[in-house]
């Protein structure tokens, strides 16, 4: 899975998502209001590391289980870690997030931030269906990016950014909110809360 990833020209591990400095503080605020006072949270497509440290120095009392399918993606996600030295965060592991079965049997809270619009439609439904498994009654699965809403005029730099997608590989793009719903058996949508960038924080809780 390709991700816009900055390389760092010393050939550190190390990855840079310019994006994460923008928007950590707001996707937190949310978090802060949906995510427990305790226990495991897991990360699926951490992607460079970025967020997961953010997050962790954030809610120190949370157990922090990072993942991601790239080999690059969890050399950076550990080259973080390590930096950060926060005694919450796991070591990161592989998740294919549209495999029928994740080596993690049990969270109390699932984040996954900039995934659903550059993988394939199968791994929208594998988060869906891998969520459904593991967490409990009640607690949250939270999605963040761009979307689309039906009836809801889509801003032009995301249409721009979608053309850009579907460009790179076809079976990437923007998704509709309603057609995730739809697929998401055994959860139900919570709320949609409108962020900065033309982006969304969804949050579903397990039924």
């Amino acid at each position: 899975m390709t991700r816009p990833f900055v390389f760092d020209e010393t050939g550190e591990a190390k990855r840079f998502a310019p994006a994460t400095v923008r928007n950590r503080d707001a996707i937190g605020d949310v978090l802060e209001t949906i995510l427990p006072p305790s226990g495991n949270i897991l990360e699926i497509a951490s992607g460079t590391g970025e967020h997961l440290v953010h997050f962790a120095a954030r809610f120190p009392a949370l157990l922090w289980q990072p993942s991601d399918y790239d080999e690059v993606g969890l050399a950076s996600i550990a080259a973080w870690s390590a930096e950060a030295g926060f005694p919450n965060i796991l070591p990161p592991i592989q998740i294919d997030a549209g495999a029928p079965y994740w080596p993690v049997t049990a969270a109390d809270a699932i984040l996954c931030i900039n995934m659903i619009h550059i993988a394939p439609w199968s791994a929208t439904l594998g988060l869906l269906a891998g969520a459904a498994q593991i967490l409990p009654r009640g607690a949250p699965l939270f999605l963040y990016g761009p979307y689309r809403q039906h009836g809801v005029p889509t801003a032009t730099s995301n249409e721009a950014f979608d053309v850009s997608l579907q460009s790179r590989n076809p079976e990437w793009g923007l998704r509709h909110i309603e057609d995730v719903a739809a697929a998401a058996s055994g959860f139900a949508l919570d709320r949609i809360v409108e962020m900065a960038a033309n982006n969304l924080s969804v949050i579903f809780r397990k039924t």
